[in-house]
């Protein structure tokens, strides 16, 4: 399947602002990368805030359809929180997604345009949401012991994922954002035993 032009712009400027954020990349620098002319990104992208709102916005379509597949019926909640915090930690490892796109964002939000910064702030909503979820599937099997209500939780956790990420990227040594999620993980893992089924539901099988 051949990539689109568009699709390139994209993709560059996810790596861009990954790498140097918002306010480290211009026009020039994705027309190198992508070897195109500037007017050709204007063309797909009149301002430089259209392309960066279109980055964060397929990050959110890919969280938004996560949260509609948890709704089709039984998961495994401790296997999601591992994929999500697996999907970074290779990222990190192998610096291909060294942090994440709506993370630079959000350190940049005072000088974000207005658009723009609601779409990070929207991103983030939608990853709590998530979370939250998770979490109370979690809660209500056993998996999970919570400290406080599942929203505190949520928030909790995804401050843990992006600080772990920064330690990271402020040490230099991506081993560092394993160790950090693997605790708190550790932490959210229910110690107590998983009841047992009923004799019944065995001799069903």
């Amino acid at each position: 399947m051949t990539t689109t032009t568009q699709q390139k712009l994209i993709d560059s400027a996810r790596h861009l602002i990954q790498t140097r954020g918002y306010n480290g990349f211009s026009y020039a620098d994705v027309a190198e990368e992508v070897q195109v002319r500037k007017a050709s990104i204007h063309h797909h992208f009149p301002g430089k805030s259209d392309l960066a709102r279109a980055v964060v916005e397929q990050s959110r379509a890919l969280i938004v359809e996560q949260t509609r597949s948890l709704g089709g019926g039984a998961f495994d909640p401790e296997e999601q929180l591992r994929m999500y915090t697996g999907y970074w930690e290779k990222c990190i490892a192998d610096a291909s997604a060294p942090f994440c796109v709506a993370g630079m964002l959000a350190s940049e939000l005072p000088t974000l345009p207005d658009d723009l910064a609601s779409e990070v702030q929207a991103h983030f909503r939608d990853l709590s949401n998530w979370l939250e979820i998770v979490l109370t599937q979690g809660a209500q099997s056993g998996r999970f012991e919570l400290q406080g209500s599942a929203r505190q939780e949520a928030e909790s956790f995804m401050a843990m994922v992006y600080g772990a990420m920064l330690a990271a990227r402020a040490y230099g040594d991506p081993k560092i954002f394993g160790e950090i999620v693997a605790t708190g993980l550790n932490r959210l893992i229910s110690s107590k035993p998983r009841k047992a089924r009923p004799q019944r539901d065995r001799a069903n099988k």
